[in-house]
């Protein structure tokens, strides 16, 4: 059986994952929404 797409977890958690978040505006935005709104962030 082909494949056609295997995700990798390292190119995944570099575009959104919690330090590619921590890097942008908007990204910690989003972040301190989520706390705000009572959840442990689990980013990735």
């Amino acid at each position: 059986m082909h494949y056609p797409h295997k995700s990798s977890n390292i190119k995944r958690a570099r575009n959104i994952g919690f330090r590619a978040r921590m890097r942008t505006k908007k990204g910690r935005q989003m972040i301190n929404r989520k706390r705000r709104a009572g959840r442990r962030v689990q980013v990735v």
